[in-house]
Order: structure tokens, then C-alpha cells, then sequence
């Protein structure tokens, strides 16, 4: 059976759950479907909720942030809006020279949309995008 039957979920590595599930949960907003070992620290991984099932797997990891790659990207219809909310609880919007961003740090896509880019405490990047 293909690969496209099957869910899929991101493995996002963190150096410390503790300030991870801060960030997750306190400026993301994301809800913790449960807690778990990560190699041998018992309550050291979290699977998040988004859309309406599990999507991301956070974990205590010694590889954290070491991929300046996007590792996962939300789909959103009122990009602003997220921005803003997000802005308000302390997230902060990367902004990368080779691309224009308007105030807010929202930049014009590639064949039309929006996008905007964040990290969370250890660098990992992530993004919002929009097709308006």
C-alpha cells in the first residue's frame, strides 16, 4: 500500500523539554495529546495536536536545531491574523535578507500566497502559509 495512506507526523528535536513545552503550548497554543520517554529521560518527548489530530512529535534530543531547513509548515486562511496572535504571546518572525517582508514579517510566496517564518527556542524553523 502507498506511503499517501498513512498519516504523517514531524519529529521536531529540542535540547530542553521543559522550555520546549513552554514554547509549544504557552506561545503556539498547541494541545499536548500525551507525554512520553525520549531516550532515557522519563517525560522527555510531547505529540502535539494540529488540525485536529496528532501531527507533532517534540522530543529531548541532543541533535536540537542543527537543520536551518523549514521542518514543518501550518496552512492557514488569515495569515495576518496568526501573526498577530502569535505575536502577541511572544513569538518572533524571522526575516531573511533575500525575500521582502512587509511589517509583520509576512513575505509574497513563490506563485502567489504569503508566508512567514519563525523558530522555536532552539532554532528550528517553521512556517505559516497562505494562499491570500
Amino acid at each position: 500500500m502507498p506511503l499517501s495512506a498513512y498519516e504523517l507526523r514531524t519529529y521536531v528535536a529540542v535540547s530542553d523539554i521543559r522550555e520546549a513545552v513552554a514554547f509549544y503550548e504557552g506561545r503556539l497554543g498547541l494541545r499536548a495529546l500525551r507525554s512520553g520517554p525520549s531516550a532515557h529521560i522519563a517525560d522527555g518527548s510531547r505529540v502535539y495536536e494540529s488540525g485536529g489530530g496528532p501531527a507533532l512529535n517534540v522530543y529531548q534530543s541532543a541533535t536540537a536545531g542543527e537543520t536551518s531547513a523549514t521542518l514543518a509548515t501550518w496552512y492557514v486562511d488569515d495569515i495576518d491574523r496568526i501573526v498577530d496572535e502569535l505575536t502577541s504571546s511572544g513569538v518572533e518572525f524571522v526575516r531573511y535578507d533575500q525575500f521582502e517582508h512587509d511589517a509583520k514579517g509576512i513575505s509574497p510566496r513563490a506563485g502567489g500566497g504569503r508566508i512567514a517564518w519563525f523558530q522555536d527556542p532552539d532554532g528550528n524553523t517553521f512556517a505559516l502559509e497562505s494562499d491570500v
